[in-house]
């Protein structure tokens, strides 16, 4: 099924001059793996570029934001921000997901909701409408994300380090230290994924993903932080 950019590009409110380009962006490595004639290449050169927008644009919408805030502190919001799992939920919001070209496999096993996938098409996205509408454009279209999730992160504290948090926890209540394990290491060496787990005596707590090791390990240590508050210990 060729996905209907003409229906997101409505949901997103921005009307592509270059298609071509906004359709790069969609178009997941799978996919040319069982389509090796396809006319377009993969989207992740865009995901690169795309990285490198978020940080510098949602760097630049904090410093201007909070005036007060240290270098450290802002660092810190940034990277709840910017990490895989909140872009995932961005990409939900505007079901980015349905748009993505996947292998039949790689659909068939979820792919289109699994948070890597759903963060790298974002970021992706990102630097398509960079490159097709400019600087302007992007800061307007992420700015129906941040300021949002910006006022959720800082009113719930959730800027802070999950691993630092998951480790003050199991030492003070468990007397224990969390142990990561790499699980999962796949993708060229410039697009690297990662799966880590976090356990925590003899049980694994959590499982995470990200683009490096440390991302991965903090989106593991934050599931856990989420299972030992329902009480599974």
């Amino acid at each position: 099924m060729v996905p209907d950019v003409a229906r997101l590009q409505e949901t997103i409110g921005i009307s592509f001059e270059d298609q071509t380009l906004l359709q790069k962006a969609l178009v997941h490595r799978s996919f040319l793996n069982e389509n090796p004639d396809f006319a377009l290449p993969s989207n992740e050169r865009l995901e690169f570029l795309g990285d490198a927008l978020l940080d510098f644009v949602v760097g630049e919408y904090l410093f201007e934001r909070f005036p007060e805030m240290d270098e450290g502190d802002l660092t810190r919001l940034r990277a709840a921000l910017i990490k895989a799992g909140t872009l995932a939920e961005f990409a939900r919001s505007i079901r980015l997901g349905d748009y993505v070209y996947l292998s039949r496999g790689e659909d068939e096993r979820g792919g289109r909701s699994r948070v890597g996938l759903l963060s790298d098409a974002f970021e992706a996205l990102v630097a398509a409408i960079y490159m097709d509408r400019g600087l302007e454009a992007v800061k307007g279209f992420l700015m129906r994300f941040l300021e949002r999730e910006t006022t959720r992160v800082v009113e719930r504290g959730l800027e802070r380090d999950h691993k630092s948090r998951l480790q003050e926890w199991t030492q003070r209540e468990l007397r224990v230290t969390p142990v990561y394990h790499t699980i999962v290491e796949r993708g060229p060496d410039h697009a690297k994924q990662f799966t880590v787990e976090v356990w925590i005596g003899d049980k694994a707590h959590g499982r995470g993903e990200g683009r490096s090791k440390q991302a991965a390990e903090q989106h593991a240590a934050q599931q856990a932080l989420e299972q030992l508050a329902r009480g599974d210990v």
